[in-house]
């Protein structure tokens, strides 16, 4: 009990190195707050004293920080990567949250928290009504911090997770993940490169949307939210503002579906691996999924009287935008029918490709499992036989396969219970397995009435909301990553 004691809280010099990164990252989220003070400021809105003292509130913290771990050098543990990532989601929810509470549409705490921890995750569930009316700066605002948790989901993805083996993501171990005991050893090079890569993107879809009449304002926040998959829109009608612009909901699609796709891919394909993209199994089973569900929705909507071009248009726009988890809706889908409420509700637990900003199972995890089931299927048919399990030409351990059905089982043991703890607060069914789903595969809209495509966050109550933050960041963070730090057996290591 002693040493339990110890480990959480009496060892400081164990916990400094934890801090002092935390404190680099605040002060990476303070410099991006001077973006959308500094719009206000020049358009003279009084939201930007609320952004002003934001930022100092952060500085003020990374000073105390910075001041008390200044000669501490930084050299992370595995149990340390364990608690800064959980640390690191949490802390910077939290003050990516204070220009929402103090600024002059005056959020409640608790939704001012709602927001930012699904703008940070990139879950894109919303509690604001009225949004097409919001300031500039608040507007850039969500843009921005989804942006910032798209490139962090990212980095997590491909050097913290691989070496932490959480959910299988071993499949995914290269050099960038050889932490051994270093803060950064290998991923400098591969980290300069991916946020290159997200940044051209980025830029890519903001040329884009301008030129294809959006508003500039609206043409940076959507590039950055699609590129996030995060999928927070300056309208209360989502990228249904744009349903009457079939050029807009097509070039949403392409970058939804860039965010989706593996980031070492594309430093690979910039390297001369021309075909890297497309000889990979996550790439070629997404591709494969999204091009069945969407032309049999599309048949399904042209049946029921939609025009080809039109039914194509909107299926595409918002079956890509649920199986990347973005979250952008173009129309309300949960109208189209069972069949496609049906269909929507079981893409909400796809997700994208790891390496991604996409939340959700991931494609990989469905294609390993199909892989263990034909075997298991081989064994009962030839009892003695052995047979080699390969992924993308890697060998699949035991310690891959323990991850995958570990991860699996609490993804789903998780979103059960979440729906359970709602129910109880008195939402009905469809909103609450619907809502605890979507909060822990990051997608952002329910299904029913009120949580749907058409609808928001903002009528559950305040103990729901607190609980759909718990599942996002469960969520994002792999499940297990969170679950680690609640055993007794992890602080006694």
């Amino acid at each position: 009990m002693n040493s339990l004691f110890l480990r959480m809280g009496g060892r400081v010099q164990d916990w400094a190195p934890v801090f002092k990164v935390l404190s680099v990252l605040w002060l990476v989220l303070a410099l991006f707050m001077v973006l959308p003070w500094a719009v206000l400021v020049i358009e003279g809105e009084p939201d930007a004293t609320a952004f002003g003292l934001s930022i100092a509130i952060v500085l003020s913290a990374v000073a105390l920080i910075w001041l008390a771990t200044m000669n501490v050098r930084i050299a992370l543990k595995p149990w340390q990567m364990f608690v800064l990532t959980t640390l690191s989601w949490v802390t910077i929810s939290g003050f990516a949250s204070l220009p929402l509470v103090l600024a002059a549409s005056r959020l409640s705490f608790t939704n001012a928290v709602f927001e930012s921890v699904s703008a940070i995750t990139t879950t894109g569930s919303t509690i604001l009504e009225g949004i097409d009316s919001l300031s500039d700066g608040l507007k850039l605002w969500r843009g921005i911090m989804q942006w910032l948790g798209g490139i962090g989901i990212i980095v997590m993805g491909i050097a913290i997770l691989p070496f932490l083996k959480v959910g299988g993501m071993r499949l995914f171990h290269t050099e960038s993940s050889d932490w051994s005991d270093k803060v950064m050893p290998r991923t400098g090079g591969i980290a300069k490169a991916t946020l290159g890569i997200y940044c051209g993107f980025t830029f890519a879809a903001m040329v884009a949307y301008w030129l294809g009449g959006m508003a500039p304002l609206d043409a940076v926040v959507h590039a950055m939210t699609s590129l996030a998959t995060g999928g927070f829109a300056n309208s209360d009608a989502s990228f249904g503002a744009y349903a009457d612009s079939p050029h807009l909901l097509w070039m949403g699609s392409l970058f939804m579906l860039a965010g989706a796709l593996p980031f070492v891919l594309y430093i690979r394909f910039l390297r001369g691996a021309r075909l890297a993209l497309w000889r990979d199994q996550q790439v070629q089973g997404l591709l494969l999924l999204l091009a069945v569900v969407i032309l049999v929705l599309t048949g399904w909507r042209m049946w029921l009287g939609t025009p080809p071009f039109e039914a194509l248009t909107h299926v595409a726009f918002n079956v890509i935008s649920v199986v990347t988890t973005t979250g952008y809706a173009s129309d309300d889908y949960s109208a189209w029918g069972a069949l496609a409420v049906v269909a929507f509700f079981y893409l909400t637990f796809v997700g994208g490709c790891s390496g991604s900003t996409s939340g959700g199972m991931k494609i990989f995890r469905f294609q390993v499992a199909a892989i263990l089931l034909r075997n298991q299927l081989r064994f009962l048919i030839h009892a003695h036989g052995v047979f080699a399990s390969r992924y993308n030409n890697q060998p699949l351990t035991d310690d891959i396969t323990r991850g995958v059905v570990a991860f699996s089982f609490f993804f789903f043991l998780t979103i059960a219970g979440l729906a359970l703890g709602l129910a109880m607060m008195g939402l009905d069914f469809t909103t609450a397995l619907s809502g605890a789903a979507t909060a822990v595969a990051n997608v952002g809209p329910g299904l029913g009435d009120i949580i749907g495509p058409a609808g928001n966050f903002a009528p559950l109550p305040e103990a729901a909301k607190w609980l759909l933050c718990v599942g996002m960041l469960l969520g994002r963070l792999e499940i297990l990553t969170v679950l680690v730090l609640l055993t007794p057996m992890f602080w006694r290591q």
